[in-house]
Formats: C-alpha cells, structure tokens, sequence
C-alpha cells in the first residue's frame, strides 16, 4: 500500500485542508502527523497561552480524525528528523505540508526538504493554506513583493480564489505507526485566566456566530472598544483551526459593506505574509530604518515595566494592556495604542513591546505582530512613519463613555462617563480618593522626544 504523511503546522483543522486532501487522493493510507518541535521552544517562543491553545487544537483535531477512522501521530524533536522516522516506520514516499513565510518556517522547509530527497522521498508544499492568496503569488513590476497596502489589496481583490474543499470522509491510518499522547491545557503553567478555548469545532461555532450576528456591524463597529465588535476569530487563523480561504468565500457570501470591511482585514493578514517572505529578516530588523536611539537605561527600564504592568497612568493605555494580561488578546484599536504609546510616547523599542505580546498573545504571529509594531513605530510599510495617536483624544473617540476603561481599571470604576479617561484633572481632594499612579510621562513632553529624536523638531 503506498502511504503519505500530511505534516500538521500551523492548519490544525479537517475542512479546507489541501495538504491533507491531496494526499488522501495519492496514497492509500495517510499519516495525520503534529511535530512538537523543540527548536520553537529553544527559541524562546513556546508562550504557555499558545501552549494551552495549540493542546486543545490538537485533542480536537485528534477528534476530528477518529471521527473519519483516523487518529492524529504526535512525535516531539526536530522537525526533519521526527518526519524522517515516521517515513522509514511506516514506508511512506511522500510528506505533504502547508508552506509557511517566517526565516525559521522556510529554514525547516529545507531542512525536511534535503532529508526526505536524501532518502528517496518528496516534499510537498501546499500554498494558500494559511493565507487566502499565496505570499509571492501577486507582486509589482519592480519587487519582489509589495511594500504599499492599496495596491496590493487592488490586485489581491481581483485574484480568483481556490474552492473551498470539504472535510475527508475516511482516512486510514497505518496501524503500526506510534503516537504520543495529545498534551493536555489542564498541564500548561501560567496561562491567562480568561484564555478562550482553542480547536476547529470551537473556531466553526464562532464563525457561525459571527457571520449571523456581528459581521453587518463590523464596518462602523471594529474600532469600538467597549463594544467589542471584532471577530476574535485571529487565535483560530493563527492555528489554522479556520481557513482563510473559507472565511473570505463566506464573508463575501454574507455581502455588505461589514462584510467588506473584514475582508479587507483578511488581505491585510496576507499582507503582511507577503512582506515577511520577501523579507524574513523584518520580524527582528527594522524594514525601513529611521536611524532611531531607542531610550534605554533606568528611566527607560521604569516606563517599560509600568507599560507592562498597565500603570502608565493613562486609562485606556492601562486598560489595554490588563485586558492583554487577562485574556491573552487584545483588542485591535487597543493594539494601535499600546504599540504607539510605547514607540512614540515613551520612544521605546519596538521589539520590546513585540516580545511582550508574543509572550501573551494567543495569536502570537510573526507575521503580523512583528510588522504591525514596525507600521506603528514607523519602521514599516506605513506611509506616515511619524504619526502618533494621542491616548487621550482616541480613548474619548472610541470610549467615549469609559466602559472599556472601567471594565479593566476598576481602581478608576467611581468615575463616571469621561472624566475616567483624564483622573489627574480631578480636584486635588477629589483625586486622592482614587488610588490610580499619575502619568508617568506628559503626552506633550513625549511627542517633543520623538520629534527630536525624528529630527522632526
């Protein structure tokens, strides 16, 4: 019997799964194969939010499998050398695989790559899988990739996508292959209290949801703190528990201008894939440099740990970064801020602020954490590289009632509508009844620093 291996990466789903259908269409048996790669958490990036969610993915899609007759082989090591083994175990002559865009995924692509031809088998690499458009598939005249959102969302719109494939029926799993257990969340170690639950029945259920209850309010909505009118559907792209593919052919199907506006949220995520696998080392380089001094030192070291802790002083910026601590999410107009706040404001490094959310976010991505805080901090694709939001004047605009704040800095919960968001213009006696700290830095002070550093002053 010929036999195939279909490597699990960052597609931890049954439906919409080109990988695992093309192998089922070659081979009569199929290994369903999830890697616990060791180099992740040699490299400092195994966050036990990600941790928690990938086990329930896993004991999920474990699920889904023996649903069909199969079952999911989980192996720990090097990536190459796990596959390798489960090849020569079970016979199999060809690996199919998702194709990934960070420096390390495409090191790890070759690695497997050399050592299955050194043994006589085939890699395959299966495009649009994570992304909705394939990183590289469209690209401009004069690069390799694009560097300007709307022009590349002009051509991404016109691209035909893929049909949406359909969950296997059967698969069959040779016997004598071993597998580990799936981790459980239940053994994961400092994980968020108000952690969502991860798998593929999970992210289908709130996709549903979302495109029967929120999707129409998403164009006027997204950027509503309090409402909270966001899919909360990115820790699910991120594990592949949802394809991208399926939620642009199903949000378009939805129409309406809420509809289009989360499409275009879809394109930027492909965006930015696009970029990093031009350009793999801009998830640690800057992609433009502004020739930036980045404070450092003592006074620098305060503000990062009070930026951290939420006891900037500034509500919404507070807020913000709490709800990150206690969810492992953030909102995105939350994320705009804080990555601001830190880069502008407190002209802090972004990769300080980048390391920091992919230490808690749950959908922790390279691609679109590290290049959203470079388009924040002005190293990026941003045609605006010096702009800087005022925390004062967005929290107003887009809570402007103080819920949001309220919700996060209960210290501040006495102060009604929004006075919340300027506490230290309260009356001296009136202040003092609120144990909140002051501002650790003047938002006029701060921007004069950043223009000077800019030689914008």
């Amino acid at each position: 019997m010929s036999v195939s291996i279909v490597l699990f990466t960052s597609d931890l789903r049954v439906h919409d799964h080109p990988p695992l259908r093309a192998a089922l269409r070659a081979s009569d048996e199929v290994v369903p194969l999830f890697v616990r790669d060791t180099g992740i958490e040699a490299a400092g990036y195994a966050a036990p939010n990600r941790e928690a969610f990938l086990a329930d993915c896993l004991g999920d899609l474990d699920a889904a499998l023996r649903a069909c007759g199969g079952r999911l082989v989980v192996r720990s090591g090097d990536v190459a050398g796990a596959v390798a083994g489960v090849a020569a175990e079970t016979g199999a002559d060809a690996v199919h695989m998702a194709g990934g865009v960070s420096a390390y995924a495409q090191r790890r692509e070759e690695r497997l790559r050399n050592v299955l031809e050194s043994q006589g088998r085939r890699l395959t690499v299966h495009d649009t899988v994570v992304t909705a458009v394939a990183p590289g598939a469209i690209t401009p005249a004069s690069s390799d990739h694009f560097a300007v959102f709307t022009p590349y969302f002009r051509r991404w719109s016109e691209q035909h996508l893929r049909d949406v494939l359909a969950a296997p029926r059967a698969i069959r799993v040779p016997d004598r292959v071993t597998s580990e257990g799936t981790p459980s969340r239940a053994r994961v170690c400092g994980t968020s209290p108000g952690l969502a639950a991860g798998g593929e029945r999970a992210g289908r259920k709130q996709l549903t949801a979302w495109l029967r209850r929120g999707v129409g309010g998403y164009e006027n909505g997204h950027d509503d703190l309090p409402g909270d009118a966001t899919s909360r559907l990115s820790p699910h792209l991120h594990f592949g528990t949802l394809s991208a593919v399926e939620l642009v052919h199903r949000a378009r199907g939805a129409g309406g201008p809420g509809a289009d506006a989360y499409v275009r949220q879809l394109a930027w995520r492909d965006f930015h894939h696009q970029v990093l696998a031009a350009r793999p080392a801009a998830a640690a380089h800057d992609y433009r440099t502004r020739h930036d001094h980045w404070r450092s030192g003592r006074a620098a070291a305060q503000d990062i740990a009070a930026w951290r802790e939420g006891r900037t002083g500034y509500p919404v910026i507070d807020a913000a970064m709490r709800q990150l601590r206690h969810e492992g999410w953030m909102h995105n107009r939350g994320r705009l801020l804080t990555a601001s706040f830190l880069t502008k404001t407190l002209y802090v490094d972004w990769r300080v602020g980048a390391r920091h959310f992919l230490d808690l976010l749950v959908d922790g991505d390279i691609a679109n954490n590290q290049l959203n805080w470079q388009w924040m901090a002005g190293t990026g694709t941003d045609s605006r590289p010096n702009r800087v939001l005022n925390p004062v004047t967005q929290a107003k605009r887009h809570d402007p009632d103080g819920v949001y704040v309220r919700r996060w800095v209960p210290e501040l919960a006495g102060l009604a509508g929004p006075a919340v968001h300027e506490p230290w213009k309260l009356p001296r006696l009136d202040r003092a009844k609120y144990t909140y700290p002051d501002p650790i830095v003047e938002l006029a002070e701060g921007l004069e620093r950043f223009k000077r550093a800019r030689g914008r002053a």
